[in-house]
């Protein structure tokens, strides 16, 4: 948990003012002599991002002056602020000016992402690119703004921290069994009931498909599995890819696409961060969680393009590609997931490069057969600057997926439109696709941003928590 964050209110704190440009000239009104003086001689324009620092009459600092451009009004025009404390002198500061509660939750939210190191290989002198270790004593720490959801604040941190943790790790680290023991320590934090299918007790408990992914392994495939909640609540089910490193099977990948595959189980990584989320805030849902974890390997006992697999449903399934592994162990998830009828259903998964070319890194890609359910989705996540884009379920393109041998192949028979085709094969292990969301995502940041470190990243997770909270409490 981040610890530049203070939860309380202090008025001695050093105020930071965000400021439009437009209104730059009743602030300097406002606050004559030395302040106004200052602005002016250092022509500061209260650009988007920028901010200047100002000196009190007895050397110390009496205030900062960030910059919102011609905005204010959207919630990114707030990003700045995680760019604001990692530049800032170590102190404690304060929000002036009154913030809408979306507002000051996000400059908040930026800030405290600021704070995020993955530190777990670095020696203790090792230089940091952002400044200080976090540790309290030199860093810029922000008071809760007024309106801000202190409880909520925490939350999400908390559900982020850990999504970029589990992501960032490297795959020697973060195995099947390690994300198990990741997800089995949430479980038990929140009191949840939990278990896990570990080997070959897999084939013995009905979920071929995960098995065959993970067979060539030396971790063995497990499936987690954690309920929490009041099962009289409505009913949400989380299910997150867990493929903890994808070598592509026998369709083995090249280097270059290889490189950052430790990230493959970020769709598990961000339902484990928003089931945090949801139990921080003791949501009124009866929760669940599955996820299968595997590692996709070349071995003698790898899965062959061509094999036909079992799954858990009964339909069969024609391997096309070793490398479309991921919606294989996702297809026995959902099966399961689907037998109890839930209320919702969510997968994550970063599952297509064909979602990735369709809508870049940043904005992943939903699919459900509700209308109201994307659109819900899609206005949270602009209003939330944690946005999602809907992409179709175009029931034609099924027919790709006809295979000569089974009842449907992994992937389709050619390359166009393979984020649809991959979200029409999971259509087909749920019974209901208007209760069901699936969401294609990158999982990780490829750039430094304000409140946005590079590196693993459980991108939606915000938005998807502002839905279920909005549905469900």
């Amino acid at each position: 948990m981040t610890n530049n964050i203070e939860f309380n209110s202090d008025p001695a704190a050093v105020p930071i003012w965000p400021v439009r440009n437009r209104d730059l000239g009743a602030w300097q009104t406002d606050h004559p002599g030395s302040m106004s003086a200052w602005c002016k001689s250092n022509d500061f324009t209260a650009a988007a991002g920028k901010f200047l620092t100002l000196p009190g009459d007895d050397g110390k600092l009496a205030g900062v002056l960030l910059g919102l451009g011609d905005g204010g009004e959207k919630t990114r025009d707030y990003w700045s602020f995680g760019s604001l404390a990692n530049a800032l002198p170590a102190g404690l500061y304060r929000v002036e000016g009154d913030l809408s509660p979306i507002q000051a939750d996000h400059a908040a939210l930026a800030w405290a992402q600021a704070a995020y190191r993955f530190t777990r290989y670095r020696s203790e002198n090792a230089d940091s690119s952002r400044g200080g270790d976090g540790d309290g004593d030199d860093t810029a720490r922000l008071c809760l703004p007024e309106n801000a959801d202190g409880a909520y604040l925490q939350g999400t941190i908390k559900g982020s921290f850990l999504a970029r943790d589990l992501i960032n790790t490297p795959a020697s680290d973060m195995g099947p069994e390690e994300l198990a023991d990741a997800a089995l320590a949430l479980a038990a934090e929140f009191d949840a009931d939990a278990s896990v299918i570990v080997g070959e007790d897999l084939l013995a408990e009905n979920y071929p498909a995960i098995h065959a992914v993970g067979r060539a392994s030396t971790r063995p495939p497990r499936l987690i599995d954690f309920r929490w909640g009041d099962a009289g609540a409505p009913r949400l089910t989380l299910v997150g890819k867990g493929v903890c490193f994808d070598t592509g099977g026998l369709d083995l990948k090249g280097a270059a696409g290889m490189l950052k595959m430790k990230k493959d189980m970020g769709g598990a990584a961000t339902v484990l961060g928003l089931a945090a989320m949801i139990m921080a805030a003791k949501l009124p849902v009866a929760l669940r969680v599955l996820i299968p974890s595997v590692e996709n390997s070349v071995a003698g006992n790898a899965y062959r393009p061509g094999d036909v697999l079992a799954t858990r449903k009964g339909l069969t399934v024609e391997v096309g590609n070793t490398d479309a592994e991921g919606r294989i162990v996702l297809c026995d998830a959902l099966a399961e997931a689907d037998s109890e009828n839930p209320d919702l259903i969510i997968d994550v998964a970063t599952l297509t490069g064909a979602a990735r070319v369709a809508l870049g890194q940043d904005l992943p890609a939903i699919f459900t057969g509700s209308d109201d359910l994307a659109a819900d989705l899609i206005r949270l996540g602009e209003e939330l600057d944690d946005p999602t884009w809907r992409l179709p379920l175009f029931a034609p393109y099924y027919d790709r997926l006809k295979s000569k041998t089974a009842d449907l192949n992994n992937v389709s028979d050619g390359p166009m439109g393979g984020a649809i085709t991959a979200a029409l094969f999971m259509e087909a292990f749920v019974s209901q696709s208007d209760r069901w969301l699936h969401l294609d995502s990158y999982g990780w940041n490829d750039r430094d941003r304000p409140g946005r470190p590079s590196g693993g990243d459980g991108l939606a997770m915000r938005a998807l928590f502002a839905l279920i909270k909005e549905r469900f409490a």
